[in-house]
């Protein structure tokens, strides 16, 4: 029996012209592609016309149930001598779970490359003007999981890191900032939050660590959205150069 290969590939953080060069001849020779909820449809195109295009976009508290269901679908797709890809939004292994399905690949015996992606957590901040480190403001950055804030060891953070990058944080907004300011970060730290970064969508709302919940929740913020902590903030101020949608743009103290 002819073993087919999965290719586990970032498709970039939304703008379709982010994907890696490799990333779309993984996309031009697939016989089944497998995309996520974040992913640019735009990219689709790129698939040959017999390719079959199967959505498994994970809703709220539904995610482990649509990720066994998706390593099946990878094992099943395989065996039968697929070229399959499974596209993912920004990089496949920041948060994209590509480690648990190359683990069940790898168990299984399948061939499977990980192709990595621009992630959301760089892509979305440079986008909105803010480089998350700086020779002059930022040494050190960390990318941190805001699913699960309670998880986070937010003193250490607070203490050692220069730029924090939270992903799947907007709904957690305001008890990430209480632990923050608990951990000894100054309310005045500059802190933003970016929803739908590199989008025709994207908007950025700048403030402090005090003031951001109340205004990304005046604004509308949802997910998908980045938050962003720390000095390098301040610099959105002369660097922001991407449009964003019109009357999205929001800084409140973002000086201060």
């Amino acid at each position: 029996m002819t073993v087919g290969k999965v290719y586990l590939v970032g498709a970039g953080p939304g703008d379709e012209k982010l994907i890696t060069v490799y990333g779309r001849e993984c996309l031009e020779q697939a016989d089944v592609i497998i995309y996520d909820r974040l992913v640019n449809r735009k990219l689709l195109r790129y698939a040959k016309r017999e390719a079959e295009l199967l959505y498994y976009g994970k809703e709220p508290g539904k995610h482990d149930t649509v990720q066994e269901q998706i390593h099946e679908l990878l094992l099943e797709q395989a065996r039968q001598g697929k070229t399959v890809v499974r596209l993912k939004g920004g990089d496949p292994c920041v948060f994209g779970r590509a480690g648990e399905e190359a683990e069940r690949l790898a168990k299984a015996g399948i061939p499977f490359e990980i192709v990595p992606g621009v992630t959301s957590g760089i892509a979305a901040p440079a986008y909105a003007g803010i480089p998350v480190t700086h020779r002059e403001h930022a040494a050190s950055v960390a990318i941190v999981t805001g699913h699960r804030s309670e998880a986070v060891d937010w003193e250490a953070l607070a203490r050692g890191c220069d730029t924090i990058v939270v992903y799947m944080g907007a709904a957690n907004l305001p008890d990430i900032c209480r632990r923050l300011a608990a951990a000894g970060k100054p309310d005045d730290t500059p802190a933003a939050a970016i929803e739908w970064g590199t989008t025709e969508r994207q908007r950025t709302v700048a403030a402090t660590i005090a003031t951001l919940p109340a205004e990304a929740a005046k604004a509308g913020i949802s997910h998908p959205a980045i938050i962003v902590i720390g000095d390098v903030v301040r610099l959105r101020e002369t660097l922001q150069w991407f449009p964003e949608r019109q009357g999205g743009m929001v800084d409140v103290n973002a000086s201060s």
